[in-house]
């Protein structure tokens, strides 16, 4: 192998890492939940947030709350913190003693989507 073509396949590794390295920052995951996934909490909850690792695009992000029967207990559409454009929060109805799921969808700044969910307990 001749010296051009090991420093062109080097350069062409170093360019598949940091594509690979965008890629992966490119979207928005979790980094705290309240309440936790898998917690317990009194009753009186009356919002869910998380915050996640990179800014969200508020029009395309969202929060669903639903208890054990699969109805939704949102008080309001998820909205994204104006000041902390990584923290999401909906207002939910009070809430009784049971499991709740919680799903979301977060869609970065850059576009791209991830979903997730989690469960908690109110006792």
């Amino acid at each position: 192998m001749t010296f051009n073509a090991i420093r062109s396949l080097r350069a062409l590794a170093a360019t598949a890492a940091l594509a690979g390295a965008q890629l992966a920052w490119a979207h928005a995951y979790p980094t705290h939940q309240t309440p936790a996934a898998g917690a317990s909490v009194a009753a009186g909850q009356s919002t869910v947030t998380i915050d996640f690792d990179d800014e969200l695009e508020p029009a395309f992000s969202s929060i669903d709350v639903t208890d054990a029967a699969g109805k939704s207990v949102i008080h309001d559409k998820a909205a994204v913190d104006a000041s902390n454009k990584k923290r999401m929060s909906v207002a939910v109805n009070p809430l009784g003693a049971g499991q709740y799921a919680v799903k979301w969808i977060a869609v970065a700044a850059d576009g791209h989507r991830t979903t997730g969910h989690y469960s908690f307990t109110v006792r």
